[in-house]
């Protein structure tokens, strides 16, 4: 049965709540992206903690506990063996990887940086793991000055690409991703190949632009491609129509940042229009997470409660909002990597207060009981070989009444 007419998925890229049981496997004991930041800097979090945010995180300042949450709460820890955002995304539909995705901590292999070098007749400057900001600051001056490409890796399955706009139009980088792209199947996988554009000079500093685009491995079947199957109108929001390789959805709104991806949503629900919204909110991981900037990971989860205090004014009957996380990155460790810890589990409807259901979902068993519980209140049925365990009775009235 079609408990809801739509559901609103929007994960808070990289905002965890503390160590996942084998956090000590990817070397990311004590980690804690939000309790930690909530130690070092100021969070007014009024919207999410009246949903149950402090509810699954260690008291910390501005972090609080409350005794009558408005949304259901809980936790979920992740089953595959690694802390990517392409693994933490597909997890969440359904999809557990078995095997972590192959990474390159000392570059790529000469072999296929030569084959990369000759297809796209150009050099290769870098080829190592590296802080892209770094990178681009250390070797931007003789990209400038010879057109070779920038390429670096992280601790995620990725092969990035990085170029000066005045070196290289837009369309070019494209293009020789695709090649990487092409390249980097079978004995030489990525996950990813990432585009990395970017303007400036020595004198003034080197920045990104958000032209960035990832050309991803095609992910196994899951809860998307079932809901499109069921004709389900599925809308991605911000950078998932890369991460799932432009496969699962009816629409795509490719955004770049946390402000578009908010005024994109707010266009959307002020539709009407059901179906199955998945969001992302790139920013907490990529302009603050990744550059260990607390004060900045904090100023955008304030930011953040202030849009969702406005998206969920007049919420409407028959919509669910879940928010979760793909993974860590706490800013407040050595490292710049993604860290491996539980992710929050806040849902909320209209009419929650009527259910009688206790608020504390518990620590979910996978990331996939999110996209399990989509599919099961939009009434999608032949899901049963993909992972996850719903919680749709927990939310409802009962098991069979539309909310």
């Amino acid at each position: 049965m079609k408990h809801f007419k739509r559901i609103f998925l929007l994960v808070m890229d990289s905002v965890g709540v503390g160590e996942a049981p084998d956090a000590a496997d990817f070397g990311d004991e004590g980690c804690c992206t939000l309790g930690h930041i909530a130690g070092q800097a100021e969070l007014r979090l009024p919207t999410l903690l009246s949903l149950g945010l402090g509810n699954i995180v260690a008291p910390a300042p501005g972090l609080r506990a409350v005794e009558h949450p408005l949304g259901f709460y809980g936790r979920m820890a992740e089953v595959s063996p690694a802390k990517d955002t392409t693994t933490g995304h597909w997890e969440m539909m359904g999809a557990i990887r078995r095997c972590a995705p192959p990474t390159y901590p000392d570059g790529f292999p000469p072999e296929l940086i030569e084959e990369f070098s000759r297809r796209i007749g150009r050099g290769v400057l870098g080829n190592r793991a590296a802080s892209g900001t770094e990178i681009i600051a250390e070797l931007g001056p003789e990209h400038l000055r010879t057109g070779s490409v920038i390429v670096y890796t992280s601790a995620d399955s990725v092969f990035q690409v990085a170029a000066h706009k005045d070196v290289m139009p837009l369309e070019e980088l494209y293009r020789i991703c695709r090649v990487a792209r092409e390249l980097t199947h079978g004995e030489f996988q990525v996950d990813r190949v990432i585009a990395r554009p970017f303007v400036g000079s020595a004198k003034a500093g080197f920045t990104r632009t958000p032209e960035r685009r990832d050309y991803s491995l095609p992910p196994p079947f899951n809860y998307l491609d079932a809901m499109i199957e069921a004709e389900v109108c599925v809308t991605l929001v911000g950078k998932l129509d890369d991460i799932f390789a432009g496969r699962g959805y009816r629409r795509s709104l490719h955004t770049t940042c946390n402000a578009e991806t908010g005024s994109a949503l707010m266009g959307l629900k002020d539709t009407g229009a059901g179906g199955f919204y998945f969001a992302n909110f790139i920013d907490f991981d990529m302009l603050y997470g990744h550059r260990n900037d607390v004060a900045g990971y904090a100023r955008a989860l304030n930011e953040f409660d202030g849009w969702l205090a406005g998206f969920l004014a007049g919420w409407r009957r028959g919509d669910l909002l879940i928010l979760t996380a793909d993974h860590g990155n706490d800013p407040t460790t050595a490292s710049t990597d993604h860290t491996r810890e539980f992710v929050p589990l806040l849902v909320y409807h209209s009419h929650a207060s009527n259910t009688g259901a206790v608020r504390d979902l518990g620590t979910r068993n996978s990331f996939a009981d999110a996209g399990a519980t989509v599919a099961a209140c939009l009434g999608v049925s032949g899901t049963g070989e993909l992972a996850g365990e719903d919680f749709c009775d927990n939310i409802c009235p009962s098991p069979t009444s539309e909310v």
